[in-house]
């Protein structure tokens, strides 16, 4: 009697949905818990705003649509290696090398999780160290996301968040990216508003 031949598998999108089991603002008192799955819906929903107000006001011509995969996947390698709190990260230049190194090591092995026709399709999403514009993009968008979950703790009279909000603000605020400046002045405002008090048209 044969044996069964076994169905190919891959585990790429069971794993990837795991993101929700992964926590953010791990050193800090949180009235709301966020995971990264969360905040990556947040990154690109604003990544892809940044792009298409880049695009519509300041002569841009990179792809919202490419822009809001960056979003995506930018945290995906947490799925491995956790949130690291942004001191941690950052506590000396070797260890920041290193932890770039695990994440880089920790896409490959998510991208080895689906077949080898699909992973090269995927591979640009995950490693877009090349494309300048949109680093820096998916990065002020990574950094608006974390001002937003600032206002909303300090909205709900958590105080913990207050000097991260400063910092975050401060440093949105000295960028010299148009579309940075555009949606802090237009966009951000209503993230400090109550439901009642938006403008619903």
């Amino acid at each position: 009697m044969e044996e069964a031949v076994k169905p190919e598998q891959y585990d790429f999108f069971a794993f990837l949905s795991r993101m929700r089991y992964i926590s953010r603002w791990g050193l800090m008192r949180n009235t709301v818990p966020e995971n990264i799955q969360e905040h990556s819906l947040d990154v690109a929903v604003i990544a892809h705003a940044l792009a298409m107000i880049r695009n519509t006001y300041f002569n841009g011509t990179l792809d919202p649509s490419r822009a809001a995969l960056y979003g995506i996947f930018h945290d995906a390698s947490e799925i491995f290696t956790g949130d690291m709190p942004t001191p941690v990260k950052h506590f000396n230049p070797d260890f920041k090398r290193s932890f770039h190194q695990l994440e880089d090591k920790a896409r490959r092995k998510m991208l080895a999780m689906l077949p080898p026709e699909l992973a090269k399709e995927y591979e640009p999403l995950f490693f877009f160290d090349d494309q300048e514009e949109y680093i820096r993009l998916v990065k002020a968008a990574d950094r608006i996301a974390a001002l937003t979950k600032c206002i909303e703790e300090g909205k709900s009279g958590n105080h913990e968040f207050r000097r991260a909000e400063v910092e975050h603000f401060e440093q949105l605020t000295a960028s010299s990216m148009p579309e940075v400046a555009y949606f802090l002045e237009k966009l951000l405002p209503g993230y400090r508003l109550s439901l009642d008090e938006l403008n619903l048209g």
